[in-house]
């Protein structure tokens, strides 16, 4: 890792980065404005967790394909094509509109060919974090891009709701092209360095033997797995959540755009929040409690919201903030387990195997969301899947090894120190 990254190419990252955050922006914007918009349409618990599933399919079946690729492939031009024809299909969302033909289940299949260029641009962009940062910047970055975004995303909601207020959407939805020019431009300029060797680079290997080869590498790091399943239950019983929090707005609490907003930006501050704390080191120890630390604290968080009365908006938002802020700490301590791991020569494979088995589970949280918020009541249901997460933290805690991993590493850290750290001057007898 060290070989290929150097202050220049971390140069170039920040420029790289830069453009990304403005892209996030119109993302932002236009998400937003697209929940709603289904939200509004259809009143509907159902049609919006639909509406959720079929755009998260993507980055489901995507990744796993094609990760191997992208360890082979030039990443600057695959990203360079997936942001591109993202910009393409936003385009074809507004003539939808301006012809008149456009409605929600339009939107939602173009949205699925969006999402599959989502699906190919996000590992992409994460594999190429560790060939162009230097190992002893990579915590810390993790952190600052968190809550960079997270600033950028406060302001999409707030944006979004008051174009909502002047314009109409398919307007709006341009947003989403200017922000792709300006993101491309340091794309474009920067150099992304091969981690491939010539010979490497004529070297026919089978699609199969390297995903399999991904699959060993990510096996091989013992908390992998535990808590991959971890966060993939955790992500499950998120999806409520997600899916129908515009309506639990709209509906239980009669709430409008710029409640839904001021709820949102409540959320993207938290993350900006947990992104400062996270930054605030250079190295974290136990980086495995510190996840299930914060998606227990960021469980109390959303208790507050699901628990708020009716039409308390403030209240709904300080408990979103709650459990936002755990987010980049969990993701960051995530993150540079996988990248201090991992070869970066195959990290483009496991980040994307990672990715996707996360993912999996998350559209099956997205299409029961609908028909479990109809049954239970929108409330109710988002109180049940509290009560679950609470109890898969504990579950992993006491019945994996992940206790016993930790205390691993702190008796393999303890054994780095040099003699004179663990041993103080005070503690020497004469």
């Amino acid at each position: 890792m060290d070989a290929t990254t150097s202050e220049n190419t971390f140069r170039a990252y920040l420029f790289f980065w830069g453009g990304q955050l403005f892209s996030i922006l119109g993302s932002s914007i236009i998400r937003f404005v697209i929940i709603w918009w289904i939200a509004e349409e259809t009143l509907n618990p159902i049609t919006v967790s639909i509406a959720f599933f079929l755009g998260s399919l993507p980055m489901v079946i995507i990744p796993p394909i094609v990760g191997v690729f992208i360890d082979r492939w030039n990443r600057k031009i695959v990203i360079a094509l997936a942001d591109s024809l993202q910009a393409f299909l936003t385009f074809l969302i507004i003539l939808f509109f301006l012809t008149g033909i456009a409605n929600v289940w339009l939107v939602m299949v173009m949205n699925i060919f969006r999402g599959v260029f989502q699906a190919i641009h996000y590992p992409t962009v994460n594999a190429i974090i560790p060939i162009m940062i230097p190992k002893k910047h990579l915590s810390r970055m993790n952190a600052i891009n968190y809550l960079f975004t997270g600033v950028i995303q406060v302001i999409g909601p707030i944006v979004g709701a008051t174009l909502l207020a002047f314009f109409e959407i398919e307007k709006i939805l341009w947003v989403d092209i200017f922000t792709f020019f300006i993101a491309i431009i340091p794309l474009l300029l920067i150099k992304i360095p091969s981690i491939l060797s010539k010979s490497e680079k004529t070297k026919k290997v089978s699609y199969f033997k390297e995903f399999k080869d991904g699959l060993t590498i990510l096996k091989s790091v013992r908390s992998f797995l535990i808590l991959i399943i971890f966060i993939s239950v955790i992500n499950l019983l998120n999806m409520p959540f997600t899916t129908q929090m515009s309506l639990f707005v709209l509906i239980d609490h009669s709430g409008g755009e710029l409640d839904f907003a001021l709820v949102s930006a409540f959320l993207q501050i938290g993350i900006v929040i947990g992104a400062i704390i996270a930054s605030t080191r250079k190295h974290w120890k136990h980086k495995e409690l510190i996840i299930l630390y914060s998606v227990f604290i960021g469980v109390g968080g959303y208790l507050i919201t699901a628990l708020a009365p009716k039409g308390y908006f403030l209240l709904m938002g300080i408990g979103s903030l709650i459990h936002a802020s755990m987010i980049p700490i969990a993701n960051t301590m995530f993150l540079t387990i996988l990248q201090t791991k991992v070869p970066p020569e195959t990290q483009g494979r496991v980040f994307s195997i990672v990715t996707s088995i996360a993912a999996a589970i998350t559209p099956l949280g997205m299409i029961i969301s609908g028909p479990l918020a109809v049954f239970f009541g929108i409330r109710l249901l988002f109180i049940i899947v509290l009560y679950l997460q609470a109890v898969s933290v504990v579950i992993t805690w006491y019945f994996t090894d992940i206790k016993k991993i930790i205390h691993e590493e702190s008796i393999e850290e303890m054994k780095k120190k040099p003699d004179e750290i663990r041993l103080r001057p005070e503690q020497i007898e004469l």
